[in-house]
C-alpha cells in the first residue's frame, strides 16, 4: 500500500511538472513565430539568418533552461501532496508569483548565455513573459473550473459537513471558531458546559444555523446527543495552562484526556469523519532545537502530558472514515469574545497599560507565539481541506517570525507603551523552544496574518475605550476563577465512573456497552 501510493504520488507530480514544461515551451514557440511573422518584408537573406540565430536559441539556450520552470515550480509548493489542500485564490497567488520569479530567472541566464554578437529576439522574450504569467495560474484555473468546482458542487458534503460541532465552543479560542464558521455559512453546534459563563456567545443565540447545548464533555449523555448527525467535531475543551491543571490533577485529567478517549469512541460510532483536537507547542517542552511535528515530545508539566496522552489515543484511533487531525498551538494572544489575561502577552499588554511595571521571568527563554484569530483560521483550514490530506496529521501552528524570546516580547510592549517600566527576574521555569512551521505552511498555505504588535495594539484600544474594565477580575484568569468557584464538578454518577476507569493511559473493557447503554436510556 505505502508502495503503491508513493508511484502514484510520483506519477500525479511528474504529469503535473510535464504540463508545465510542455506550457513553457508552447509560449517560447509561440513567442518565436511571432518574431519571425514581422519578418515577413525582410529581405529574404537576412530572415534566413534571423531565423537560424531564433533555431539556435531555442534548442541551444532555451531548450536546456526550460527545465528551471518545473524546478521553481516545486520549491513555490506548486507540486506538493497537500495543493489540493490550499484555498484556489492562495493557488492562483502562489501559482503567479512562481511564474514571474521563473521567467525573470530564465530570461537573464539565457541572455547572458546568448551570444553577445547575435540579433537577440526581444520582442519574443516579452511575448514569451506575458504568455507564461498568464498561463500558469490561467491553467490552474480551468482546472478548477472544469473539474474541481464541478465536483464541489455535485458533491458538497465531501468538502462541507453537515453540521459541525465545536466542543468548548464558548471559550477563548472556540468563541471565534464558531463566529467564522457561521460567515463560512456552516450550521454550527457548540456544547459548552459554560464554566466561564454565557457572554462570549451570546449574540449568537438567535442565529438561525447555531444551536448551543449546554453540556459536560465528560458526561456520556451529553456528549452522544452532541455528536449525533455530526460529521466534524472540533474539541477545544480543556483546562487551559499549567497553573489552573496543577490546582486540580482529577479534574484536569478528566477533561484533558479521560473525556477525549470517550468522544473519540462516540465520535467513531456516530461516524463522525473528522475531528480536530486542539494541542499545545508545550508538548516540546525544554529544548534547544527547533522543534518540529517529528521531534521528541518532553512534556514537564500536567498540561502539556494530558495533551501527548490525548494525541497519541487519537493517532492509534486513526482508520475506518475516521480522520482525526492534531493542532499544536504556540502560545496564543490577542483579544476574544472571552478575553484572557493569564497568557503572557496578553498579561503584560495590561500591567503596562494599566500597572506602568512589566516583570519579565527568564527574558532569553523562547516562545513561539500565535494571535487567537489565526488558531481559529488555522481549525477553518483543517476542516475545509480534504480528509485524506490531513487526517492522521499533526501540525505545529504558527509562523517562523514569530518565534521570539519574552525579552524580546517585553521590548515589543515597551515601544507601544513608552513610560514602562521593565524588571528582569530569573525563576525555575526552564521552558525553553522554537518550533518550525514548516509543514503547515506546505500542507496548507497557510501563513498567520496578526503579528505581536497587533495583538498588542487591539488589547490596548480595548482598555481605552473601555471594553475591558479591570484585568485581574477572576473571570479573565482561568487559574484565579478556579481557586475561587472552584473546579468544575462531574454531575453524573456513570460519567464519573466512565472517567475514573479512563483516566490512566490503558485499556479499559466493554466500554461500548457503557456507552451503548447510557446512549438507549
Amino acid at each position: 500500500m505505502i508502495k503503491k501510493t508513493w508511484l502514484s504520488g510520483f506519477f500525479d507530480v511528474a504529469v503535473r511538472a510535464l504540463a508545465d514544461l510542455i506550457t513553457v515551451h508552447v509560449a517560447m514557440l509561440f513567442s518565436l513565430l511571432l518574431e519571425a511573422f514581422e519578418l515577413r518584408n525582410v529581405p529574404t537573406q537576412s530572415v534566413f539568418a534571423y531565423l537560424g540565430s531564433l533555431r539556435s536559441y531555442y534548442v541551444n539556450v532555451f531548450l536546456p533552461l526550460s527545465i528551471l520552470f518545473p524546478c521553481a515550480c516545486a520549491i513555490g509548493g506548486l507540486y506538493t501532496r497537500n495543493w489540493r489542500g490550499t484555498t484556489m485564490p492562495l493557488k492562483l497567488r502562489r501559482a503567479a508569483v512562481t511564474a514571474v520569479v521563473s521567467v525573470v530567472g530564465l530570461l537573464v541566464i539565457s541572455a547572458g548565455l546568448y551570444p553577445a554578437d547575435a540579433q537577440r529576439p526581444y520582442s519574443a522574450a516579452a511575448a514569451f513573459a506575458l504568455l507564461v504569467m498568464f498561463a500558469t495560474p490561467g491553467i490552474r484555473w480551468l482546472k478548477y473550473w472544469a473539474f474541481e468546482n464541478e465536483h464541489a458542487h455535485r458533491y458538497p458534503t465531501e468538502s462541507i459537513p453537515e453540521i459541525i460541532l465545536v466542543v468548548g465552543g464558548a471559550g477563548y479560542i472556540g468563541s471565534i471558531v464558531v463566529r467564522k464558521l457561521l460567515d463560512r455559512g456552516y450550521r454550527v453546534r457548540v456544547l459548552d458546559s459554560l464554566v466561564y459563563g454565557s457572554s462570549p456567545i451570546e449574540e449568537l443565540m438567535r442565529h438561525p444555523r447555531f444551536k448551543f447545548l449546554k453540556g459536560d464533555c465528560r458526561n456520556i449523555q451529553d456528549v452522544v446527543r452532541a455528536m449525533a448527525g455530526v460529521r466534524a467535531v472540533v474539541h477545544l475543551a480543556a483546562i487551559v495552562g499549567d497553573p489552573a491543571c496543577d490546582r486540580d490533577h482529577k479534574t484536569a485529567r478528566e477533561i484533558n484526556y479521560a473525556a477525549t478517549r470517550m468522544m473519540i469512541e462516540i465520535a467513531k460510532g456516530e461516524g463522525v469523519r473528522r475531528f480536530v483536537f486542539a494541542s499545545s507547542c508545550s508538548v516540546y517542552g525544554a529544548s534547544d532545537e527547533l522543534m518540529t511535528e517529528a521531534s521528541e515530545l518532553r512534556p514537564v508539566s500536567l498540561y502539556a502530558k494530558t495533551k501527548v496522552d490525548s494525541e497519541k489515543e487519537l493517532l492509534t484511533a486513526m482508520g475506518n472514515g475516521f480522520h482525526p487531525t492534531i493542532l499544536r498551538f504556540s502560545t496564543i494572544f490577542g483579544l476574544s469574545p472571552r478575553p484572557r489575561f493569564d497568557l503572557v502577552v496578553n498579561l503584560l499588554t495590561a500591567k503596562a497599560m494599566k500597572d506602568g511595571i512589566v516583570t519579565i521571568f527568564n527574558g532569553e527563554q523562547w516562545r513561539p507565539f500565535l494571535h487567537v484569530g489565526d488558531a481559529a483560521e488555522s481549525i477553518i483550514r483543517v476542516l475545509e481541506a480534504p480528509a485524506d490530506v490531513v487526517g492522521g496529521q499533526t501540525y505545529n501552528v504558527g509562523d517562523d517570525a514569530l518565534n521570539f524570546t519574552l525579552g524580546d516580547v517585553a521590548r515589543k510592549i515597551a515601544e507601544a507603551f513608552p513610560d514602562t517600566h521593565i524588571e528582569y527576574v530569573q525563576n525555575s521555569d526552564r521552558r525553553n523552544y522554537r518550533v518550525s512551521f514548516r509543514k503547515i505552511r506546505s500542507d496548507l498555505g497557510f501563513f498567520c496574518s496578526k503579528t505581536l504588535e497587533d495583538g498588542i495594539k487591539e488589547l490596548k484600544v480595548a482598555f481605552e475605550n473601555r471594553l475591558i474594565m479591570d484585568y485581574h477580575l477572576p473571570l479573565y484568569s482561568n487559574v484565579k476563577f478556579l481557586q475561587q468557584y472552584g473546579s468544575p464538578l462531574q454531575q453524573d454518577e456513570i460519567g464519573a465512573q466512565v472517567m475514573a476507569a479512563l483516566a490512566k493511559p490503558a485499556e479499559v473493557p466493554d466500554l461500548v456497552n457503557v456507552f451503548s447503554a447510557e446512549a438507549g436510556d
